[in-house]
């Protein structure tokens, strides 16, 4: 291997992101090449000589033409774009930048239930309206907070959650570790504890199998009808039609949701017109500091894998 390997950007790292992300990169990785193939077939050329991939994601006719593939890095925190069993397959890694998008999905979320709590979606909709009418409100501070995967982002929500006064529990696979940022932790067994017990119940899980249809009809049956249901982690996580027939039914008193079964979200979805509902267009990561976080992760990425200590690669996936 060289010394300073190149970094292969497919056409999949669309042109506006190039250049911001090649700037920082240089300025992080200043003695190593990096090269954009901008469309499918300069990129099916590229590939088949490059050993690190930097990309949005890798289609299967572009995996298939890497010939000398080590290293591939996400520019997302998710690997659904991935064909992950085909990347081990070819025994290169698969890694993420994972923990990017804590502080924007946290504010957001805090953003979400101070619209609940506050009412804030009600004005606004009043506003429209043209309609003055005074409405009851509460205090996050005498609010519990339900965190189900208390990841990177799971943690960052417990920490803003926690500086209102706001008690937090949260739901985690191993909840031998990391469970410092929340007032109580369980294990996944723990879920329908905690579905009882909180007034907001935030989605921050991946998708994975055993969470896949996590949230359904029994779950948000547990769940208490003042109760919010916040979705920032990905939509088949909730059963989609049976949380509508919660919420035109008053199972819970409403939800907020950035991530959808089916996404853009169908024009003739019951959430859009739902007055108990927040609709936002899965943007709850975006921030103006993407590229230099992500450059930040890459370029360590880059460090250790150059230095051989491949086992240390930050958010290892393959």
């Amino acid at each position: 291997m060289d010394d300073k390997p190149p970094i292969l950007l497919p056409y999949t790292v669309s042109s506006e992101w190039v250049a911001p992300l090649r700037s920082v990169l240089t300025t992080e990785l200043p003695d190593v090449t990096i090269e954009h193939a901008s469309t499918p077939p300069a990129s099916r050329a590229a590939i088949e000589t490059a050993p690190i991939v930097v990309a949005f994601g890798l289609p299967d006719d572009l995996l298939a033409c890497a010939e000398e593939l080590q290293w591939v890095q996400a520019l997302s925190a998710g690997v659904n774009t991935y064909d992950v069993d085909a990347i081990a397959a070819a025994d290169a890694m698969l890694t993420t930048v994972s923990g990017i998008h804590a502080q924007p999905i946290a504010e957001q979320v805090l953003g979400y239930m101070f619209a609940f709590e506050r009412g804030i979606h009600t004005g606004i909709r009043q506003q429209q309206r043209a309609v003055w009418e005074r409405y009851t409100v509460g205090e996050l501070a005498d609010a519990t907070l339900g965190i189900v995967g208390v990841g990177a982002i799971g943690q960052r929500i417990a920490e803003l959650a926690s500086a209102i006064g706001i008690q937090t529990l949260g739901i985690k696979r191993n909840p031998d570790t990391g469970g410092d940022c929340v007032d109580e932790l369980f294990g996944p067994e723990g879920l329908y504890e905690l579905l009882l017990r909180a007034d907001y119940v935030v989605l921050a899980c991946p998708l994975t199998d055993e969470t896949r249809g996590l949230i359904g009809r029994e779950e948000l049956q547990t769940m208490n009808e003042w109760g919010v249901l916040i979705n920032i982690a990905r939509g088949d996580v909730v059963d989609e039609e049976t949380l509508i027939h919660a919420l035109q039914y008053g199972w819970i008193r409403g939800a907020a949701l950035d991530v959808f079964s089916t996404e853009p979200l169908p024009a003739d979805s019951p959430l859009w017109k739902l007055s108990n509902v927040i609709v936002t267009p899965h943007m709850a990561g975006l921030t103006p500091h993407y590229m230099e976080r992500s450059a930040a992760i890459i370029a360590q990425n880059y460090r250790t894998f150059v230095a051989g200590d491949l086992d240390a690669m930050q958010n290892r996936i393959v």
